[in-house]
C-alpha cells in the first residue's frame, strides 16, 4: 500500500519517465485518474486518460519514437491539504541519436489526489522551458 506522503507524490514523475523510455504509453498514464485533464506542450487539452493514451500511442509510434526522457527531477512537491498534492517536475528529452545534455527541457505541474489508497494524477500541465532570449528569437521569427 502506498503512503500519503511527499515521497510518494514525488515518485510519480520518475515512474512516468521510466514508462516513456520503455515506449509504454499505458504505463506512462497508469497513475492517472480516468477523468484526468492533461494540457500538453502544444496546448491540446485531453479530458480523459483514454484520450491521452490514444494520442500518445500515435506520438510514441511516430514523431517521438525512440525518444528518451532524461535528467528528471522534482524541485517542488507539497501536500496542500489532506488528500491533495502538487508536484513540479523538470525533464529533458533526447531524440534518437542525440547526446546529453538535452536541449529540450520541459516542466510539468501535477495535481494529485488520494483515492482508494493511492495517489492519482487528476491534472497535468506540460510546458517547455525557454530562456527569455529563446522566446525573443522565436517571436522575431514569427513576426517575419
Amino acid at each position: 500500500m502506498e503512503e500519503e506522503s511527499i515521497e510518494a507524490i514525488s515518485a510519480i514523475p520518475s515512474q512516468m519517465y521510466a514508462a516513456w523510455n520503455r515506449g509504454d504509453v499505458a504505463g506512462f498514464f497508469a497513475g492517472f485518474a480516468e477523468d484526468a485533464v492533461f494540457a500538453d506542450l502544444e496546448g491540446t487539452i485531453y479530458l480523459s486518460r483514454a484520450d491521452m493514451i490514444a494520442a500518445h500511442e500515435v506520438l510514441l509510434g511516430t514523431v517521438m519514437k525512440g525518444s528518451q526522457l532524461v535528467g528528471g527531477d522534482v524541485p517542488f512537491a507539497r501536500i496542500v491539504s489532506p488528500g491533495v498534492g502538487v508536484v513540479h517536475s523538470r525533464v529533458g528529452i533526447l531524440m534518437p541519436g542525440e547526446e546529453e545534455p538535452p536541449t529540450r527541457i520541459s516542466m510539468q505541474l501535477f495535481v494529485v489526489v488520494w483515492r482508494t489508497d493511492r495517489w492519482v494524477v487528476v491534472a497535468l500541465e506540460n510546458a517547455r522551458m525557454l530562456s527569455l532570449e529563446s522566446m525573443a528569437a522565436l517571436e522575431s521569427l514569427a513576426a517575419r
